[in-house]
């Protein structure tokens, strides 16, 4: 019985489907780039129906939004809220290198959305919200790890946060992606950040 045959499923059948729907989307968009998402094999793909996947998603822009979501889901998870501003920040930095190295779809799925968002204004609009709300969060870090006397106080937070989301979105882009250019640009973030392990810029004191 499908979700429109007159039933709701309960709660977590819910949300395993949209997550399934979610992982398959993504993994589709990985294998094939933006332009081989179909709709109808992301719900064969799970054992559903079509009817089932636009119950859940009622249009291909919110199946988007979706993978957008998982995508930055796993970003997320390299912000741990443990240590010093300036601790976080490297940690931040090291774990999204490890996650592109040990899960390249990520990088794959995000580089294919940012190509695709430069000329479709609703993944556009998609892509500006999450990389807003990122931004914040590193500008919040940076102004923390001056304030504490890690960093400069003379950085403007909003450029240098914009400066790492834009370094790090850049290596997502095939173009870019080889393991060299990723390490030389983390390695040259950390040093002009000066963010070597127990490495203060300014005194405390």
């Amino acid at each position: 019985m499908t979700a429109l045959a007159g039933t709701r499923p309960p709660r977590s059948t819910r949300e395993d489907r949209r997550e399934a729907l979610v992982l398959a989307a993504f993994e589709q968009i990985a294998e094939h780039g933006f332009e081989g998402l179909r709709t109808r094999e992301v719900a064969a793909g799970v054992g559903l129906n079509i009817a089932t996947l636009h119950y859940y998603f009622p249009t291909k822009e919110t199946l988007i939004r979706g993978v957008v979501t998982h995508a930055m889901a796993r970003f997320r998870s390299t912000l741990a809220p443990h240590g010093s501003p300036a601790d976080q920040l490297r940690n931040h930095l090291r774990a999204v290198r490890k996650l592109l190295r040990d899960e390249p779809e990520v990088g794959a799925v995000m580089g294919e959305l940012a190509l695709r968002s430069a000329r479709d204004p609703s993944l556009a609009r998609i892509m500006r919200e999450m990389n807003d709300a990122w931004q914040r969060t590193l500008r919040g870090l940076l102004r923390r790890a001056a304030r504490e006397g890690y960093l400069s106080r003379d950085l403007d937070s909003d450029e240098v946060a914009a400066l790492i989301m834009a370094t790090l979105m850049s290596i997502t882009l095939p173009s870019v992606s080889s393991a060299d250019r990723t390490d030389q640009a983390f390695r040259q973030l950390e040093r002009w950040l000066g963010l070597g392990p127990g490495r203060r810029l300014v005194s405390s004191k």
